[in-house]
């Protein structure tokens, strides 16, 4: 992490030393760029308070804002504006226009972030998923699951009414079940007081099933006491169960169709560091039939590769997490470089992993990598 802000904090200053040299070469009053140069100083700040020992939610959100508004437009502008002067060495014509150009594409990239900030964290999208597996039941042929994840409640506050129109569209699907991959909050149990009755609303025929992501432990939060984390990580147990949730720690249940069945398994949080590795794969599947049909709920998309291919015989695993970094131009997201598989549908030998990209995120910030609802329809796949 001291690495990345190091990184970050380098890239901050470069663009303000080249406003500052094409600012007073200008001959324009030195207010300009100094004006300019506030965001970074703040985004110093930060990253001192962070390197400290300090960080807070707020002071992350703040600096993630900084980022994208003010620091990655100003890169922008250096870089075009600097080969655009390269260029005006061959082609002494076009040397007036690099600035122009320069800062032309600084405000689309900036007015584009301050859409991910204002909406685009709200622009909720249902899509629609067919997953065709070959152990799937006859009876199941045709089942339908809601997939969400990561609603990250702490991030709404206590405006109620984004939730309430999730909860609204969830239920109008008329889903057979509704799987929950975990990320309830960010780092605190009392974030759900206002939102308890509202998706206790969430309704299937079988039920909403769910898990633990890493936030629901609760220990990126500061506490009075030193069993603080614990003591919210059972009040958030407490919560989803007191909501109806079938919340699965380490375990399983069984859904019939007729004479046929499944099961849905769920861990705790597993994968790689530095996120908690809390699940037991192991008890969650012990007293299973041989050979039953297996969805598994994980919140970590990297426990499938590190555990559930090599070892188990599970068919479908749900995950989410990596929230596609919040950021997504076509198929391209930055979450592609930290998680191979970061978001959608990935198959290897006739099983799959569904990664979903979640409903919220600890920063109010969504671009291209919009909310989503993922509304599952089962296959059995006949393998002809």
């Amino acid at each position: 992490m001291t690495t990345i802000i190091i990184a970050i904090v380098f890239l901050s200053l470069l663009p303000d030393i080249h406003i500052w040299y094409v600012a007073l070469r200008a001959g324009m009053p030195v207010i300009l760029p100094a004006i300019l140069s506030l965001p970074t100083l703040a985004l110093l700040l930060l990253a001192a308070a962070a390197a400290a020992g300090h960080p807070h939610s707020d002071t992350f959100r703040i600096f993630f804002v900084l980022l994208l508004g003010f620091v990655l437009p100003k890169l922008i502008f250096a870089i075009l504006s600097l080969a655009g002067r390269a260029a005006a060495i061959a082609i002494p014509a076009i040397a007036h226009k690099g600035d122009t150009l320069a800062l032309t594409a600084a405000l689309i990239v900036a007015a584009t972030a301050l859409y991910g900030y204002l909406s685009g964290w709200r622009r909720l999208c249902v899509r629609e998923v067919e997953i065709s597996l070959p152990r799937l039941p006859a009876a199941f042929d045709g089942y339908r699951a809601v997939h969400i994840s990561d609603l990250h409640l702490g991030t709404y506050g206590s405006d109620t009414s984004y939730v309430s129109r999730l909860v609204e569209r969830v239920n109008s699907l008329d889903p057979d079940v509704i799987l929950f991959t975990g990320d309830l909050v960010n780092i605190s149990a009392a974030e759900t007081e206002p939102y308890r009755t509202i998706l206790a609303r969430l309704n299937a025929p079988d039920g909403v099933i769910s898990v633990l992501g890493n936030h629901d432990y609760c220990e990126y939060g500061r506490y009075d006491t030193r069993d603080g984390a614990r003591r919210n990580l059972e009040e958030v147990i407490r919560c989803e169960r007191g909501m109806g949730w079938n919340l699965l720690l380490d375990g399983s249940v069984t859904l019939h169709r007729g004479a046929d069945s499944i099961a849905v398994i769920g861990v705790q949080n597993t994968g790689r560091p530095p996120f908690p590795s809390r699940g037991n794969l192991r008890r969650a599947m012990q007293g299973l039939p041989d050979g039953i049909f297996k969805i598994l709920l994980t919140h970590d998309p990297s426990h499938w590769r590190l555990e559930v291919l090599p070892r188990t015989d599970i068919d479908l695993t749900l995950s989410g997490h990596t929230h596609a970094v919040q950021l997504r131009i076509g198929g391209f997201s930055p979450a592609r470089w930290l998680y191979p598989e970061w978001g959608g549908l990935y198959t290897d030998h006739g099983r799959a992993l569904h990664v979903s990209t979640g409903i919220g995120g600890t920063v109010p910030f969504r671009l291209g990598a919009w909310p989503e609802i993922d509304i599952i329809t089962l296959r059995r796949h006949s393998g002809q």
